[in-house]
């Protein structure tokens, strides 16, 4: 599949390594940046998924998603993303997504509005669990990081993500240009996902980044592990 990630906002937390590795799959391991695991909220706009050689899907291709993920690796040392939820506004990528790459995706009304330098993501959950829950997040814009640092890297510079094909696990390769990214500042959030995912996060503000987005290229799920 091609896609556009555009107008992403990220926040991430440390947590510690065992409350994410209980959530785990068998063949998955805690990825960790200065002994702690981290968890994000990441709100973007999807615009124009579609099959290599063909025009973007009409309506269905475009709108907001919120995912709450986190960073992980395969018994290989392959890094990746794991995602406890992905909230979604169309039902029938919602569908698809659940029965191809079997990935937690939800039906969501959700909203991304602009104000200036700060930009405000709005989601509450409709379909199927944690009916109610909500997501809002305003976010700054800063200027432009024309070197990202090891962190930075960590959270942001992620060429895969695993999911489970029924028992096995399973890793789709992602390619795309280096973020874009900007500094950014937390004006305001109040999330139920981070919680409802079984996350307690530390009452410290997160790690904030901001991209315009990129053009993705998402590979199939295939089948890994010993």
């Amino acid at each position: 599949m091609l896609q556009g990630w555009k107008k992403i906002a990220y926040a991430h937390w440390p947590v510690p390594v065992t409350e994410v590795q209980s959530r785990l799959p068998e063949g998955l391991l805690v990825d960790t940046f200065d002994g702690s695991a981290w968890v994000g909220l990441v709100a973007f706009h999807m615009e124009r998924i579609r099959f290599p050689g063909t025009p973007a899907i009409p309506y269905f291709g475009t709108f907001p998603e919120t995912n709450v993920r986190t960073y992980v690796t395969d018994l290989d040392g392959r890094p990746g993303v794991w995602f406890d939820s992905l909230d979604v506004t169309r039902m029938l990528p919602v569908i698809v997504a659940r029965t191809s790459y079997r990935l937690p995706y939800m039906w969501s009304q959700m909203s991304i509005s602009d104000s200036r330098q700060s930009i405000t993501y709005r989601a509450q959950r409709r379909w199927p669990t944690a009916r109610g829950a909500s997501s809002i997040m305003t976010i700054h814009r800063g200027r432009p990081i024309g070197s990202v640092d090891p962190l930075e890297a960590f959270l942001t510079a992620r060429w895969g993500l695993y999911t489970q094909l029924g028992s096995k696990l399973a890793f789709a390769p992602v390619e795309h240009e280096p973020w874009p990214l900007e500094q950014a500042s937390l004006e305001y959030l109040h999330d139920d996902f981070v919680a409802a995912a079984g996350y307690d996060v530390p009452g410290v503000s997160p790690v904030v980044h901001y991209s315009e987005g990129v053009d993705v290229r998402i590979g199939l799920p295939r089948r890994v592990g010993r």
